[in-house]
Order: C-alpha cells, then structure tokens, then sequence
C-alpha cells in the first residue's frame, strides 16, 4: 500500500515537471515571437528608410554644369545637390551620397574655398579636380580628408572620350573605396545632421500652391532650373532650358522631394570673378514640397545648413532634396516664381 503511494507520488511528480518544462518551452516560443524586430535605419540626408546600416561616411564631390557637361553621373543617387554659383554667372554643383554610392560621379570639376567648408562642417569626404587658390590653402591644411584629380589624374580620377577636358573627369565607386584608403580616411559617419523628416502618414499643405517652380541665377537659360510637380508620385522633376535632368549613368530622371533655396551673401574676391560665400550667418529661405511653397530660414546648424522655423529644424518630405544657394541682393524673391 504504501509502495503504491510512493508510486503514485513519483508519477504525480514527474507529470508537474513535465507540465513546468512545456509551460516554459511555450512561454520562450511566445517570448521569441514577441521580440521586436530591428528597427528601420532612416537614412540622416533623405528620412528614408534602408535596409543597410546607416554608418557611412558623406561624400561630397564637385561636379560641373555647364552643358557640355550634362547629362552628369551619379546625380540620381545623390540623398543632396548644392547648387552655387561659380565665378561666370555659371553654377557648379555640390553632389552629397550617404544612402548610396554611384558607379560613377562626374565630370568632377575643380574646388572653391565655399565646397571645402561644406565637406568641412559635414565631415565629408571631398572630391574635386583642381582648385581655386583659397580652396588649395584649405585642403593643403587637410581641413577636410580629400583626393583631387589634380595630383591622380589617370590613376583614381579616369577621362572620358567623349568630352572635352575640363569637362571629362570621372571617379568611379571603386576607386573612391581606394581613395579613401589611400588617404587613411575613416570611412564611418561621425557627424550627424539635424535635419527632421515628415511621418509617411504626415502631410505637410500649409502653404501656397506651386506646382511649377522656377529658380533663376540669370537671365541665361541653361542656367534656369524649372521643377513641375508630379501629385500622384508626390515628387518633382526637373529641366533646364526643356532638357530633362536625368543621371547619364541609367537616363533615371532625378526625383526630388524637396527644392530649397537659400539666401547667402556673395562677395566678389578677384578679378577672375571668384566669390566669397557666407555659409555661417544663415538668413532667408524657400522650401517647395507636398505641392506647396513656405517662406522659411535656414541655420548653419554644427556645420550643416539647416532649413528651420522660428529656429527648429522645418519638417521636409523623405527623399532626396535640391538645395539652391542664391546671392542675398536678389534673395528668394526674385531669384524664385512658382504658378499653382
């Protein structure tokens, strides 16, 4: 009687075990599913969301515009473009790639002292070819890791037969990688703009209607940017002069989510017309996006320019953005027409 007790107690025993062991196994099952998943990087130049991870380092790169030089590669990928004016009334752009590195930038075109603070205050890597004499003062104190086709032209930075020099520079992805090898450069992001980015279920419609827009540096056609916005793709493609802006790489129209303009002072320095450009002071701005037009500021913000208002960073749309650096005499205003 008694072993039958001990028997039934021993069975009993083995049974509650049991019964812990599945309860467990169950609760870790349900632990595991509940877990949350990684969540998203948002690329820090466009709020987009990736699926890489997000510690790249900037490039910058000086890329030409006038025509000869266009189409020009790799402006698809860019999460950024500057586009400032050059000595000439011509303008040049400032191309930034973070999310996303292009085959091929170019034609890459020389540095001015105004490129080289940009870069500076992102702590990106610069590219250029040649370089106006206060660009070359700043980059011989290496403020800013660099490589310049002046010094690798033919190795790193590759001509193409089908343009005229100076016109005709090109620097591929993968000599970028042994680039910044070369110079020992971190290839990891340290500097962290402050740029916000609307929610995907945020809208921003406060504002005038601009559905065509049109930024002017002169009266020289090839140097007027026209941008028609599309509602249904919530993004805006640019011509300039009827042509298309479109990357020479894959002819992918460049998408833009917002068009910035902002207000600098200029200041001509030599008789070759080069300028001085006040990144610092920050001043009056424009943003077009959602369909729409706002009066706003910009901040230089730890070395970035930063659209804001009333001194918070101003929510953009997610995806790439066209940022327009006009002379204060004109300012915005005149610089800028916009039609619903």
């Amino acid at each position: 009687m008694i072993r039958n007790k001990r028997k039934a107690l021993l069975v009993a025993a083995i049974s509650l075990l049991c019964l812990a062991g599945c309860s467990s196994k169950d609760q870790s099952v349900s632990d595991e599913q509940e877990k949350p998943s990684k969540p998203n990087e948002i690329a820090p130049f466009t709020g987009e969301v990736i699926t890489d991870a997000m510690d790249r380092r900037p490039i910058l790169a000086t890329i030409s515009n006038i025509p000869a030089a266009r189409p020009q590669s790799g402006l698809a990928d860019a999460d950024q473009i500057y586009e400032f004016l050059a000595e000439g009334q011509i303008t040049r752009y400032a191309a930034l790639f973070q999310s996303t590195v292009p085959d091929q930038m170019g034609p890459i075109r020389s540095a001015r002292d105004y490129f080289v603070h940009l870069a500076e205050g992102m702590d990106a890597f610069y590219i250029a070819h040649g370089y106006s004499p206060d660009a070359k003062k700043l980059l011989d104190e290496q403020v800013v890791d660099h490589v310049n086709g002046i010094h690798h032209d033919g190795t790193l930075f590759e001509r193409s037969a089908d343009r005229r020099a100076p016109h005709n520079s090109y620097i591929s992805k993968e000599h970028i990688s042994e680039a910044f090898r070369l110079k020992n450069a971190s290839e990891k992001i340290t500097a962290q703009p402050s740029f916000s980015f609307l929610n995907p279920d945020e809208s921003d419609k406060i504002g005038d209607m601009a559905s065509a827009i049109q930024v002017s540096y002169s009266s020289d056609p090839n140097f007027i940017s026209t941008y028609q916005y599309n509602e249904e793709e919530n993004r805006y493609y640019r011509s300039v002069n009827g042509i298309d802006t479109v990357d020479k790489l894959n002819e992918r129209r460049v998408e833009l989510a917002n068009i910035i303009v902002m207000e600098m002072d200029h200041q001509t320095v030599d008789q070759q017309g080069r300028l001085a450009i006040d990144l610092e002071s920050g001043g009056q701005a424009m943003l077009f996006h959602e369909g729409i037009a706002k009066t706003i500021e910009w901040q230089n913000k730890d070395g970035f320019l930063t659209p804001v208002e009333q001194g918070i960073p101003v929510k953009l749309t997610a995806g790439k953005t066209w940022i327009h650096i006009v002379p204060s005499l004109s300012g915005p205003s005149t610089s800028v027409t916009y039609t619903p």
